[in-house]
């Protein structure tokens, strides 16, 4: 498991656009899984929407693609690097609204790698259920 402070010195996000709390599960090569403990607190919710709340989709796949990011810095033993791009999302479906209490699983798999480029498929699940799903491609920066 790797927890929020293990993360800060992975990648460079930080609060409010931090948006992976801990590593549950990671193979270091290509699997990996996070969670993101959804509260009303997040700044997001103040307009999206003030009578009924829902995490907004983009942020949804920004959650997914920190998680990757995670992964991919692993995979290249380059934890710590400035950043990691990401030239592409295909296929994203949005299946269920994450809303404040809601504990969203995002669970990415490494489908691709060339050199310093990635394809990851993700899926995020609220619960059992599917949330939201994507193709993400990224590569590392210079």
């Amino acid at each position: 498991m790797i927890d929020i402070n293990e993360i800060k010195k992975i990648i460079p996000h930080r609060y409010p656009m931090l948006l992976v709390d801990k590593i549950v599960e990671s193979d270091d090569d290509s699997r990996i899984v996070g969670i993101k403990n959804v509260t009303l607190n997040e700044p997001f919710f103040q307009g999206h929407f003030p009578d009924f709340p829902v995490m907004p989709g983009v942020l949804i796949i920004e959650a997914m693609a920190q998680v990757a990011c995670i992964l991919a810095l692993k995979v290249m033993k380059k934890e710590g690097h400035p950043s990691v791009l990401f030239t592409g999302i295909d296929k994203a479906k949005f299946r269920k609204p994450v809303t404040p209490g809601d504990t969203l699983k995002m669970e990415l798999m490494k489908t691709k790698q060339r050199g310093e480029l990635f394809r990851f498929e993700g899926k995020a699940f609220v619960e059992d259920a599917l949330a939201a799903q994507c193709e993400l491609q990224a590569v590392l920066g210079k």
